[in-house]
C-alpha cells in the first residue's frame, strides 16, 4: 500500500480494498470531501460515486455497528427536544431512541467521534450509534426537523389556542355551526401549518355547491391543496371566524380580521383574514404575511447592480418621491419594506400610512388607514406632515388629493415613498398627470419609479438547457451578438421543487428622472417618448431585465413571456 493510502480513513481503504471505488477516485474525493468540510460519506452519495444503501452496508460491516433501516421506524417513538437542531443538522445525527442513560442516534458515517463527544456533552446521556443510508438518513433527519419546528404542541403560548372567545358569538358557532370542534381545529391548524411550509402567500377556501375546495398561492400559482367535505363549509367558516375575531353571527356582508400564530419564541405569522359572502357559502382567504420577507435585504431582491445602485442613491437622498409600481402580488410591498429597513435609524423618525398595515416594523409609525371613520391616506398624510417627520411612506396614491399632500411633502424637505398601479415607469408619471397633478410638480418632485414583476425561479437541481432557434430568440429580443454565446434552460420539475420551479425573483424596470426625462414630463411628453428616452438614457425596461434573468439562468424565457407579456 502507498503512503498516500495509508492516509486515508479506515471507510475509505475498505472501499478500495473491495473494489468498489478506484484509487484515483477515493483520493479526490477525500480531499473534495476535506475541503467542502463535509464526511466522506457525504460527498460520495451526494456526487453518486457509490450507492448510500451499499455504502451504509460497507460501514456498518467495518466498524462492527448495527445497521438500521428508518423506513421501518414510526417517526412518532424519535425523542423529541433531547438533541437540539442546530447538532442534528451540524452532525447528520438523528436521535432515535432512548433507553435508561443511553441515547441512540443513526448517522452515516460512524468515524464522526466529535459526533458522539458533543451529543453526550450537550444531553449528559452515553451516546451509541447505529448506521443508516446518507440518502434516507438526510430525508427523515428533515421530516423530523420540518415536524419540530411546526408542531402546535411545542409551540408554548401560541395565539391559535389562547384567543379569547368567550362571546356569545361563539357560543353560538359551536351551538349552530359546531366551528370549534376539535377535527375541525386539527384541520385547520395543519393547512395553515402546511401552506407556511410550502412557502405559499395565500390560502384560499372555497365553498361551491358539490363540493369544497382549498388552495395554495405559491410562486404566485394557484394550485389545489385538499378537498374536505362539502358539508363541512360552514365549519370551516366559523372557525376560521373565530380565529380572526370576526362577527360568527354575520354572513351576509365580507369581513376582515387577523390571526397571528407563533411558530416559537422567536417567530411569529401573520394571516389577513377576508370573507366574502358566495353563493353557496362563506369564502375565506388568508393572505400569509411573514416579517421575515420584509428582512431579506436588497441583495436578495433580483435588481441588477445598477438597478441596485440607482435605488440606494435614491433611498440616501434627503427629500424627493420614490414610486414603486406594479399589479397586485407583484411584490411592491417588500419593495418597500426593504428601503425602509434601509434607513430605519434611531436618528430619522418614519411614518407609514398603510391599508392594512401588513407587517409590524419595530422603530417605525404606522397607521391603518380606515375609510368609515375618515382616515385615509390624504388624512394621515396631513397629520404626518404636522409631527416632524424624516420620511413618510404611503401605502399607495389613489386620488389628486393624496398625490397632492404627496408632493408637496416630497418638494419640503422629506422623502417619500409610495406605489401606484400602473404597468410600467412611463405610464406612472402620465397617470399622476391624468389625476390632475401638475406636470412641474411631477418633475420636480419625483426622483425614482421602479417598476416590478415576480417570476418564478427555476430549480436549481432539475433545470436543463433549453433548445431555442436562433430566430426565436430574435424575435424574442436578444441581439444578434447576444446570441452566440447563449445559454438558456427550461422548467423539468423534481421532488424539489413544483413544476421545474422554486421560489421567485424580481424583475424590475428602475427609471431615475433626469433632466432629459424631467423636460419630456414638463412638455407634457407621453408615456411613450418618456420610454424611449428612458431606454437611450441607459434604464432597461422590463422586458430587458426579465431577458436578462433567463440569459443568467434564474428563469425560463417561458415565464419571462408570462410575467412580462401575459403569454
Amino acid at each position: 500500500m502507498s503512503n498516500n493510502n495509508a492516509l486515508l480513513s479506515g471507510l475509505a481503504k475498505r472501499l478500495l480494498t473491495d473494489g468498489l471505488i478506484q484509487d484515483s477516485a477515493i483520493h479526490e474525493a477525500t480531499n473534495s470531501a476535506l475541503a467542502q468540510k463535509i464526511p466522506l460519506v457525504t460527498y460520495l452519495v451526494q456526487n453518486e460515486i457509490i450507492n448510500a444503501s451499499l455504502l451504509a452496508e460497507v460501514a456498518a460491516d467495518e466498524f462492527g455497528t448495527p445497521i438500521v433501516d428508518l423506513q421501518a421506524l414510526d417517526p412518532e417513538i424519535f425523542p423529541k427536544d433531547l438533541v437540539t437542531e442546530a447538532l442534528i443538522r451540524k452532525h447528520r445525527a438523528l436521535p432515535l431512541y432512548k433507553r435508561g442513560t443511553r441515547l441512540f442516534i443513526a448517522v452515516s458515517d460512524p468515524t464522526n467521534l466529535h459526533a458522539i463527544d458533543e451529543i453526550k456533552f450537550n444531553t449528559g446521556l452515553n451516546v451509541e450509534t447505529v448506521v443508516a443510508a446518507e440518502d434516507r438518513l438526510h430525508e427523515t433527519i428533515e421530516s423530523f426537523l420540518d415536524q419540530q419546528d411546526t408542531s402546535f404542541d411545542d409551540m408554548g403560548d401560541t395565539d391559535l389556542d389562547d384567543l379569547d372567545i368567550e362571546s356569545g358569538e361563539v357560543k353560538e358557532a359551536e351551538a349552530d355551526n359546531e366551528g370549534d370542534d376539535a377535527p375541525i381545529v386539527r384541520f385547520i391548524n395543519k393547512i395553515l401549518l402546511d401552506a407556511i411550509k410550502t412557502g405559499a402567500s395565500d390560502i384560499h377556501f372555497e365553498p361551491y355547491e358539490k363540493a369544497y375546495r382549498i388552495r395554495f398561492r405559491t410562486d404566485g400559482i394557484l394550485k389545489e391543496a385538499a378537498r374536505p367535505p362539502v358539508n363541512l363549509s360552514g365549519k370551516l367558516a366559523a372557525r376560521l371566524k373565530v380565529m380572526s375575531r370576526m362577527d360568527i353571527s354575520e354572513r351576509r356582508v365580507p369581513q376582515d380580521g387577523r390571526i397571528k400564530l407563533k411558530l416559537s419564541k422567536t417567530r411569529a405569522i401573520d394571516f389577513r383574514v377576508s370573507t366574502l359572502p358566495t353563493l353557496f357559502g362563506e369564502k375565506v382567504v388568508l393572505r400569509i404575511l411573514d416579517p421575515d420577507s420584509a428582512k431579506l435585504g436588497i441583495d436578495a431582491l433580483g435588481y441588477e447592480e445598477d438597478q441596485k445602485k440607482l435605488f440606494l442613491d435614491a433611498l440616501d437622498q434627503p427629500q424627493g418621491m420614490i414610486l414603486v409600481t406594479g399589479p397586485t402580488g407583484s411584490g411592491k410591498t417588500v419593495s418597500l419594506y426593504t428601503g425602509l429597513n434601509i434607513l430605519n435609524t434611531p436618528e430619522r423618525n418614519i411614518s407609514t400610512a398603510e391599508d392594512p398595515v401588513e407587517i409590524n416594523l419595530e422603530g417605525i409609525n404606522q397607521v391603518n388607514v380606515y375609510a368609515k371613520v375618515g382616515l385615509n391616506f390624504g388624512t394621515a398624510l396631513r397629520a404626518f406632515l404636522r409631527q416632524d417627520p424624516d420620511i413618510v411612506m404611503v401605502g399607495e396614491i389613489r386620488d389628486l388629493e393624496t398625490g397632492e399632500i404627496a408632493i408637496k411633502a416630497a418638494q419640503t424637505g422629506h422623502l417619500v415613498l409610495s406605489t401606484l398601479h400602473t404597468n410600467s415607469a412611463p405610464e406612472t408619471l402620465t397617470r399622476l398627470r391624468n389625476m390632475g397633478v401638475p406636470s412641474f410638480n411631477i418633475a420636480t418632485s419625483v426622483s425614482l419609479i421602479i417598476a416590478q414583476r415576480l417570476a418564478r425561479r427555476l430549480c436549481k437541481h432539475c433545470k436543463e438547457p433549453a433548445e431555442v432557434p436562433h430566430e426565436a430568440l430574435i424575435a424574442e429580443g436578444y441581439t444578434e451578438g447576444e446570441v452566440e454565446s447563449l445559454s438558456l434552460y427550461k422548467a423539468v420539475g423534481c421532488d424539489k421543487c413544483a413544476a421545474g420551479y422554486k421560489g421567485r425573483v424580481g424583475i424590475y424596470e428602475v427609471v431615475k428622472i433626469t433632466d432629459k426625462i424631467g423636460r419630456i414630463i414638463m412638455e407634457d411628453g407621453n408615456a411613450i417618448q418618456i420610454a424611449d428616452a428612458a431606454r437611450e438614457e441607459g434604464f432597461n425596461d422590463l422586458r430587458a431585465s426579465g431577458l436578462e434573468k433567463a440569459r443568467q439562468g434564474v428563469t425560463s424565457l417561458e415565464e419571462v413571456n408570462r410575467v412580462t407579456t401575459g403569454h
